[in-house]
């Protein structure tokens, strides 16, 4: 409603001038039409016109059913093609891969095993081990099945942990569980050669999933003795030292294999085994005589301690066969227990170590004027307190006045300048041919042993001698060898002249006992027997009162030999310091069977001449051997051969 024209509304009829009531519809009055409303022309949007309502509704349409048959046919469309693809992937399963599927299978089911070939032995010359193969097991474990079979590692840990291990528990648990649960692979290494003992005791704990695979190993039964002759392996079971380095294909045999299939671990009886057996390796027959090494170690040991020297080692040697009955080197180690071994002492010091031999290469020098016949052992020399050579000052160990010597004193007395005087009488030709001789008796040759790390020494040929070298290589000092070689040229005086190859393997034996001798040493005809017995009565003289070691006669035996102290040449100290001091001998001097060397390196506890130290080593050690062949004394007298004139 308007207000009124003094702006109040009226209260129609409301005395409380309020908003009021609506007004009533008068009955039986038509409304008012509502205005339409307004077409929403922003949106574009038209309202649909309403339908009149004289115009009657359509009637709804009635369902009706789909045709059965068109679904049938969608459905057996619809199968028809999931089967095809079933039945494709069936067709390449069995026609187009079934081989490689097969294979794949036949894989996963196939335990495959090596079978370790049990290594050949090092005997001693009696037969007698001094390495060997004895069983043991490898224990592995397959971690999938382990899994698959609802075990848990870190139980299965805790068992095999109590048994493994030396001293047994002393192993890491934890590794143990980390491999046994490691379900990466099927085969994992628990632990390494154990005794059957242990597998028997492993096998009673009922572990589904852990084996033994048989892979022997070897032992030392002797421990330390022949150590360094001998060896050690590695840890793939490979030689890595002495005779098991030397000889390895021969010791190792041939592996097999054995493969068979199984389900859980269990073998499929009726699947069959495919098993190549392994070809055991052949055991070496050495030339060692064990209670003659153990003399020569027991000696030298108590030497190199007494003297507090760095090295030595004894060499004992049969001259009429060249075979090795001993070599012993100190320090040396157990290949037992190789963590405690110093790895300085792995090797073989005899063929590996190589030194100035000093006067024992005098015996060289006396026998090739002998041979080439000019001098006898008692030709005159004059030798005084010093002489003059090509700008160089010799001088013999020990200071004296001219002194009147035989041949035989030179080298009794061990004359430094009296055995440059002898090798002058060779002539024009002198370094030729005492180049000569110094090969054939050995020098700068390989010794025939063939054991690892040995070094044939330095001979430098003659057009490489320096002005001093000319006169110092006569008695020892500007070339080297080593103990072995030293050790043959002695051998070779015993023998006739005869150089026999030194040798250590007296033959083998194959898997059945049945035994085959090495081949033959090479003998080589280096001086002949007469020059070869007059040295030797000239060596006598050497180990007599008036010789340089007295140390190194033994009772009832006649014994020849020859000393040496040599200037020891050291990288160290980029020149030389110390000494090498040096015995070799043989007995009976008439009717030589054994042959004996002792050197001793850098000797720093008293004193330091091979008279002094090694000699008393080559005395021991010859009276144990003589004793243990049983080699009497010939009952011969020595010959009275004059030193001076």
């Amino acid at each position: 409603m308007s207000p009124d024209r003094n702006g109040k509304r009226p209260n129609n009829g409301n005395p409380a001038g309020g908003r009021g009531v609506p007004p009533r519809r008068i009955p039986n009055q038509p409304a008012k039409p509502r205005p339409a409303a307004r077409a929403r022309t922003e949106n574009r949007f038209t309202p649909a016109p309403s339908r009149p309502s004289n115009v009657p509704a359509t009637a709804a349409k009635p369902l009706t059913l789909g045709d059965p048959r068109r679904r049938l046919r969608v459905g057996m469309i619809t199968m028809a093609f999931i089967l095809s693809l079933f039945g494709g992937r069936l067709f390449q399963l069995q026609a187009m891969d079934s081989a490689g599927y097969g294979a794949s299978a036949s894989a996963e089911r196939t335990q495959d095993y090596v079978l370790t070939a049990t290594r050949g032995s090092i005997l001693d010359s009696a037969g007698q081990p001094l390495a060997e193969s004895v069983d043991a097991v490898d224990i592995t474990a397959d971690p999938v099945q382990i899994r698959s079979l609802k075990q848990d590692p870190a139980v299965y840990a805790s068992k095999l942990a109590a048994l493994l291990g030396d001293p047994p528990g002393n192993v890491d648990v934890l590794a143990l569980r980390t491999k046994l649960s490691n379900v990466t692979t099927r085969y994992v290494l628990l632990a390494s050669q154990v005794t059957p003992q242990v597998w028997n005791q492993i096998k009673a704990l009922g572990l589904s999933g852990v084996y033994g695979v048989p892979h022997a190993k070897t032992v030392y039964p002797s421990g330390p003795l022949a150590s360094n002759v001998v060896g050690f392996l590695d840890g793939t079971g490979k030689g890595a030292a002495g005779l098991e380095s030397a000889y390895n294909s021969t010791l190792a045999g041939k592996n097999g294999r054995i493969s068979y299939q199984a389900a859980d671990g269990t073998e499929i009886p009726t699947a069959g085994i495919n098993e190549q057996a392994p070809v055991p390796g052949t055991s070496i027959e050495t030339t060692i005589d064990s209670s003659i090494q153990w003399a020569a170690q027991q000696a030298i040991d108590a030497q190199v301690a007494k003297s507090k020297a760095e090295s030595g080692t004894v060499v004992v040697m049969d001259p009429r066969t060249g075979a090795v009955l001993a070599l012993a080197t100190s320090p040396s180690y157990d290949p037992s227990n190789l963590a405690a071994a110093n790895p300085a002492d792995l090797g073989d010091r005899a063929v590996s170590e190589v030194y100035e031999p000093g006067s024992v290469a005098k015996v060289i020098t006396m026998a090739a004027a002998i041979q080439q016949g000019v001098a006898t052992p008692t030709t005159r020399v004059v030798v005084p307190g010093a002489i003059l050579r090509e700008g160089t000052v010799f001088h013999d160990d020990t200071s004296h006045g001219t002194e009147q010597l035989t041949l035989t004193g030179v080298l009794a007395e061990s004359s430094n300048i009296g055995t440059i005087e002898t090798s002058d009488r060779f002539g024009p030709n002198r370094d030729q041919i005492l180049y000569r001789y110094l090969t054939q008796f050995g020098f700068g040759q390989p010794t025939g042993l063939h054991l690892p790390g040995e070094s044939p020494g330095l001979l430098a040929p003659p057009s490489k001698w320096s002005g001093s070298q000319r006169y110092t290589i006569p008695f020892g000092q500007g070339l080297s060898v080593n103990a072995v070689q030293a050790t043959s040229v002695f051998a070779t005086i015993a023998d006739a002249g005869v150089r026999v190859t030194p040798n250590l393997v007296k033959g083998y034996v194959d898997a059945n006992g049945h035994f085959t001798a090495a081949p033959a040493a090479q003998r080589t005809q280096v001086v002949s027997a007469s020059t070869a017995h007059q040295v030797e009565q000239m060596m006598e003289s050497v180990v007599s009162e008036k010789g340089t070691a007295p140390a190194a006669k033994i009772a009832g035996y006649r014994v020849a030999g020859k000393t040496g102290t040599a200037n020891r040449f050291d990288s160290r100290c980029n020149g030389y310091c110390g000494y090498t001091a040096s015995f070799i001998g043989f007995a009976p001097a008439d009717n030589p069977q054994l042959v004996v060397s002792v050197v001793i390196q850098n000797p720093t506890s008293g004193p330091y001449f091979g008279g002094s130290i090694a000699a008393p080593v080559f005395q021991k050690v010859m009276s144990f051997a003589l004793q243990s062949k049983a080699i009497p004394p010939t009952g011969t007298k020595p010959p009275d051969l004059p030193v001076t004139w």
